[in-house]
């Protein structure tokens, strides 16, 4: 049997970023084995580059929800993202996620990015 661990929720987001996000969920032939993930892993141009797509849950992840939406994010990110709010700009200029992130010491330019 399969042991999920329920973590309290780690991040935030905005109501643009969770209409969004169901958006993507509702297209035809979206995988419904794959909840949303939440993550950081080493690159970009300070450091850290954040994570944020479909994915299938690990045993390394912890698992939590946000307005239904079911998410993960492994247990060992949580120093990096703890706190964290995301947005979704849908504008011409300015279109995606954005990410506010309270434990960044430096972001780039870009926003997606960052460094501890």
């Amino acid at each position: 049997m399969e042991t999920i661990t329920a973590i309290a929720q780690p991040v935030s987001f905005t109501s643009s970023a969770i209409n969004e996000i169901r958006r993507l969920m509702g297209v035809e032939g979206f995988d419904t084995t794959h909840v949303l993930r939440v993550g950081v892993k080493g690159g970009g141009c300070s450091g850290m580059t954040y994570i944020l797509g479909f994915d299938a849950p690990a045993d390394k992840d912890g698992h939590f929800e946000i307005e239904g939406i079911p998410c993960i994010m492994e247990k060992a990110h949580g120093i990096y993202l703890t706190g964290m709010q995301v947005d979704w700009q849908g504008g011409l200029n300015s279109r995606g996620f954005t990410f506010n992130n309270p434990n960044a010491s430096k972001t780039c330019g870009c926003g997606t990015s960052f460094a501890v």
